[in-house]
């Protein structure tokens, strides 16, 4: 049952627009380092670890697709100057 409780909350989460995230960032921090002994401090903190989550996941997962495209794709090799001589 909490398995798939966290599961459907992970498919939520997912679904969540990582620059509408961002954008809550620093309202969530500042609840979160003004520590009252509430459910709403509480939720602010859980809060602010989802945003950092997120935003955590998209950039592991953007490094490993550009890695994936270079191993793909290695680089071309320098083109060096052909070995030509004049002759008369």
């Amino acid at each position: 049952m909490l398995d798939s409780a966290l599961d459907k909350l992970a498919e939520t989460i997912l679904g969540l627009d990582e620059a509408s995230l961002t954008s809550l960032w620093d309202q969530y921090k500042n609840r979160m380092e003004h520590f009252e002994p509430t459910k709403e401090w509480e939720k602010a903190v859980i809060i602010f670890f989802i945003i950092n989550a997120v935003r955590a996941k998209n950039h592991i997962f953007n490094e490993q697709i550009v890695r994936k495209r270079e191993i793909g794709h290695p680089p071309k090799p320098a083109r060096k100057k052909p070995d030509l001589r004049l002759v008369k």
